[in-house]
Formats: structure tokens, sequence, C-alpha cells
């Protein structure tokens, strides 16, 4: 009899290729197509020759080459590319068998296609998969969401590919529809936090500080044994230390712009469109653009004069400052990401576990850092936990912090240095934290030309009043909404 496959596979590019190695490394035979057929043969015959895959040449032959109930996971661009090879699956499928998007597709054509392919009495996976080619070879943080009767038969492939953090895998079910992929996109959207306050970190080091790569190469040597150790601090390390074989610092030559695939922007677009104040994330995504406006800048820079950075005071102090302020604005990110899944669960429905969400990104992911074991322990403790900064743990970090975040915030501002993401997080701390906000006179000057009416500190909440300003605006208001 011929042997059938545990798994197929659409898409053999990198994030493909690697994920297929892992689960045939784990004893799965996989099925693999890709719609330029040559690079099935190529694969077949190159990393994949003598191994447990089945190349096939057609849609119709992959699904034909499966173990029923069938599992077909798609590593394809996101977008319409997803649509096309659904309709091209479909009518090779029978009741009960899965059909799994690996990409990283935006969450609300997730949603919509878990119910297209529900309606065709199949069932759907969106998953979020992070960790780059290494994770995808080595083990990845899986993030699935979906069809809820779809965990059991896809569990065991993906539990048993995914990274493993004290013997726990990181990969657990997420939730419904595009609860998997919503959650895959506040990984990506912290993850721009993450690099952005490094990003800033190196800039004071090297523009306040005059460090040389070497030097900050020790430095963050030195923090990712300590309680900021992550992948992130870990590459940085890296990479500042790396040099070509002319003997120059490779990242001293590469051109400052940024580029993105979008999930940053989504998450922020998440964030207003559910009105959480994702302002760290929002920013990481506007330094980005900023640095795509390179030659704009170089202009402004020969026009816009600033102050030149100048540092006079205790350097391995300064240096102090800065991990402190690096990890209090981390806690920011996170706590700001971990709001805008709270808010999304109660809008889509979702009954998300935040701790165990922690649990998957500690291992395999872009994100991953002892960090997260924090968050972990933060909501074991409490479950109902609305913000990551009233956890004791994390309450007593920011508060040591402080001092040292305001010295570089100060510092940076002084200097004309740009520090976007770590003065929106201090400053999303400072206003979280203040009783009063000046809203009062912002929602009076709302009435004022809209009559859009206020609340009143002396009446129950939810009982709206409008003043006639004017003496000319009469006494009718405009109705009351909230985003």
């Amino acid at each position: 009899m011929e042997k059938l496959a545990d798994i197929g596979l659409i898409g053999l590019a990198v994030m493909g290729e690697n994920l297929v190695l892992n689960m045939e490394s784990k004893g799965f035979t996989v099925a693999v197509y890709n719609r330029t057929v040559s690079k099935v043969d190529a694969f077949v015959n190159g990393r994949g020759k003598g191994k447990n895959f089945i190349g096939t040449h057609s849609v119709e032959e992959l699904c034909k080459s499966l173990k029923r109930p069938r599992k077909v996971m798609m590593l394809v661009k996101a977008g319409q590319a997803v649509d096309d090879f659904i309709e091209q699956v479909i009518p090779y499928l029978e009741h009960g068998d899965v059909i799994i998007d690996g990409g990283n597709t935006h969450f609300p054509d997730t949603i919509r296609r878990t119910a297209y392919v529900e309606s065709k009495g199949l069932l759907y996976v969106g998953t979020g998969v992070s960790g780059g080619e290494e994770g995808a070879l080595k083990g990845p943080s899986i993030m699935p969401g979906g069809s809820k009767s779809a965990w059991e038969l896809v569990k065991p492939i993906f539990q048993a590919i995914c990274a493993k953090v004290d013997g726990v895998p990181c990969c657990d079910w997420v939730g419904e529809n595009g609860a998997g992929h919503f959650v895959k996109m506040v990984h990506n959207g912290i993850e721009y936090g993450d690099m952005q306050l490094i990003c800033e970190v190196y800039q004071i080091m090297k523009d306040l500080l005059g460090m040389s790569a070497q030097e900050m190469h020790e430095v963050f040597k030195e923090w990712n044994e300590g309680e900021l150790n992550s992948y992130l601090i870990e590459i940085t390390r890296d990479i500042l230390a790396y040099k070509n074989k002319e003997g120059e610092v490779v990242v001293d030559k590469i051109l400052d712009t940024a580029g993105q695939k979008g999930t940053g922007k989504w998450t922020g677009v998440a964030a207003l469109d559910l009105g959480i104040p994702l302002t760290l994330i929002g920013e990481s995504v506007f330094a980005r653009c900023l640095s795509a406006q390179k030659d704009e800048r170089v202009i402004a820079s020969k026009q816009l004069i600033g102050p030149k950075p100048v540092f006079t005071g205790d350097k391995a102090a300064f240096i102090n400052d800065l991990k402190n302020a690096l990890y209090a604005s981390k806690i920011v990110s996170y706590a700001q990401g971990y709001l805008l899944m709270r808010e999304a669960a109660k809008e889509y429905k979702w009954n998300l576990n935040y701790g165990g969400i922690a649990l998957m990104w500690r291992g395999g992911c872009i994100i991953r850092s002892v960090f997260l074991g924090k968050i972990k322990e933060a909501f074991d403790k409490n479950p109902s936990l609305t913000n990551l900064l009233l956890d004791p743990f994390f309450k007593e970090k920011v508060t040591t912090a402080q001092d040292s975040w305001r010295n570089v915030v100060t510092a940076a501002i002084m200097n004309g240095i740009p520090v976007p993401a770590l003065c929106s997080a201090l400053n999303y701390f400072d206003g979280y934290r203040t009783e009063r906000l000046p809203a009062n006179l912002l929602q009076a000057q709302r009435d004022y030309f809209g009559a859009h009416t206020y609340e009143r500190i002396d009446k129950p909440r939810g009982e709206f009043f409008h003043t006639n300003w004017t003496g000319r605006g009469g006494d009718t208001s405009a109705s009351t909404y909230i985003v």
C-alpha cells in the first residue's frame, strides 16, 4: 500500500521549507507542494533527500497523499493567495478535514475564512508561527486559533515541533476564529516596540556617550546575563561584535532605513479601533516610517539645528540608568499589549489564557525572554489582573527604575537625541498613574464647539450634561458615544 503523509504543506519558501524539515525530524511524514513545482523537486532532491517527504505536483495530488482526516497547511503570502489556495483545496477535502493557515494573516481575514470553511463542512486553523528561519527549523512558538474541534487533530504535530521551555510546549490553543492570528499580531507589535527601545538605547550610547561598537557589545553581553536576558538583546550583542573580512563593523555600514511588513501597523490600527492607548508600539511603527524618509532627513539635517550631544556625568552610572529605563519601558510595552488582547477578547468573545500566552512566548519566538516567566506568574496569581503595572513585581520594578528612566529621557531630550518609544513609555506611565488628567478641559472644548456633552464629578457616571457656553447655542446637545 502506498505510504500516506501525516500532514501536507503548501509553500516551500524559507519558513515552509524549514518547518517541514522540523516536522520530518519529529517522525512525521510530510507531503509538500509549491505553486512553482520545480521547487518541490529541488527540495525533495536537495535538503529533503532520503527523508520522509512526498513531493507532489498539484493540489489534488497533495490532498490524495494525506491520511484522513486530512490536514493541509499553507505557508504562503498573506492576502489573496490564501483565499485562492483555500478554493483550490476545498474540492479535494471531505467533512472534518482541516485547512491550516500558518502565515502572518490579518486576524479579520481569519475570522471570515473560519466561518467560510466551516460552512463547507471543514475545519479551519489560523495560527501564528514565530521564530523566523531558525525557529521554524528548531522549534517555533505556535499560536493556533480557529475551529475548536480542529485542535485535537493538529495538537500532536504542533506540540511536537514547537519550542519547549522547562519541558512545556510553546504552543497551546488560543481561541476561536481569529484569536491565534490576533495574538501573533500583538506579539509582532511588541516585537516592534522591543526593537525600537533597544535601538534608542543604542543611539544614546553611540551619540551621547561616544561608545564604540565593541564597548556596546560588552554592555549588551552583560545585560543578557541578567533580567534583560532575551533573544533581541542576545542578537544585538552579536550584531555589534560582527565584522566583515576587512575588519569593519557591519552594522555601521547599514543604511538607517527600516522596513516593515505591516503587522505593527495592524496592531496600532486594532488599538485605535478598540480604544486602547498602545502608544509605545504606535511610536515604534512611526519611527520606522520616519527612518524611511532618509533623503528628506539628510536635507533637514543641514537646515534644522539642534543641540550637539555632550555628556559630562558618570558614564558607568548612566549606562545603568539606560538598563533600568529599557527594562521599565519594556514593562509598559507588554502592559499595553496585554490591555489590547483583553479588550479584543471582550469584543470578539474570545476566552484568552493570558498566562498561557506568556508561556507560548517564552521560547521559539522573537520576543522570547526570561521576562515572560514573570508575566505568567502575575496572571497565575491574579487571572483578572487589569494592567501589568499593578502586579506587585512589575509595580516594584517600574518604581525602582523611575529615577533612571527620567534621567535617560531628560538627557536624550536635552541633547537632541530622538527617543520616541522611551519617552512614550514614560508618558504612558505618568498618564496612567495620574488621578486627574486635563480631559475635563478637552471635554468642555468639545461641548463648546459641538455640544458633545460632559459628565460631572458631582454626579453619577453615565449622566451627561450640556452647557450653552456662548448664550447662542440653545439647549440641544449631540448624541454621546465612546470609541
